[in-house]
C-alpha cells in the first residue's frame, strides 16, 4: 500500500485528532492535516489536494453528505466516513456521494489503517469502473458519429457504406489525421450547410 498518500482528516476533538495522526503515523502515514470544521472542507481540500480525506462524524445528514461530496471532489479521492450511528437511508446517500468507506460505530484507531486500505482499494476499482464506463460511452459516441458521417457520403456520393468507410479512412491516412476526426469535421461542414 502507496505510504506516501497525503491525508485530510475532519474531526473538531483535538484528543481524538491526535490519536488518528498517531494512528496513521504507527500504520507509516505522515503526510497528514488536520481540519476542525467541516464548513472549511472545500477551501482545504484545494489547498492540501488530499489522496483521501478521513471524516469522523457522529450524527451526519444528507445536506452534510453531498457538501462532502462536492468539497472533496470524491470522482479525484477516496473518501472514509465514520460515523456513529446511521440509517438506510444515510447509508445509501453517503453511497451515492462517493464515500469509498461509510463505517458505522464511529472510528476505532486500530481500525484506521485497513479501512483506509479498503477505501482506497475499492476507490480505484471505482475509478477504473468508471474510465471503462467513460470509455465505452466515447466508443458509441465515436461510432454514431462514423456512422453519420458514412450517411453524409453515401447520400451525397451515392456510394456504398463500405465505399464511404473506406474514403473517410483513406482521407484521415492522407490529413494524417484519426478517421474520427474526419468524421467530426464532415458532420460539422455539413450541419453548417444544412
Amino acid at each position: 500500500m502507496n505510504r506516501d498518500l497525503r491525508i485530510l482528516i475532519v474531526e473538531p476533538d483535538p484528543d481524538r485528532v491526535h490519536g488518528i495522526i498517531t494512528a496513521l503515523t504507527d500504520a507509516g502515514w505522515s503526510d497528514v492535516r488536520a481540519l476542525a470544521q467541516i464548513s472549511a472542507l472545500g477551501r482545504i481540500v484545494q489547498e492540501f489536494v488530499p489522496d483521501i480525506v478521513l471524516i469522523d462524524l457522529a450524527n451526519p445528514d444528507r445536506d452534510t453528505l453531498e457538501h462532502i461530496s462536492f468539497a472533496t471532489e470524491t470522482s479525484k479521492r477516496a473518501v472514509a466516513l465514520f460515523v456513529d450511528q446511521t440509517d438506510e437511508t444515510l447509508t445509501q446517500a453517503a453511497l451515492n456521494a462517493g464515500v469509498s468507506a461509510y463505517v458505522v460505530d464511529g472510528l476505532q484507531m486500530d481500525r484506521i489503517k485497513s479501512v483506509l486500505e479498503t477505501a482506497i482499494a475499492r476507490f480505484k476499482v471505482m475509478r477504473h469502473m468508471q474510465s471503462e464506463l467513460d470509455a465505452a460511452k466515447q466508443a458509441l459516441e465515436d461510432r454514431k458519429t462514423i456512422d453519420r458521417a458514412k450517411g453524409i457520403l453515401m447520400r451525397q456520393r451515392s456510394i456504398s457504406e463500405d465505399d464511404a468507410y473506406t474514403l473517410l479512412r483513406k482521407t484521415a491516412m492522407r490529413q494524417n489525421r484519426k478517421v474520427i476526426d474526419v468524421a467530426h469535421a464532415l458532420v460539422t461542414a455539413s450541419d453548417l450547410l444544412s
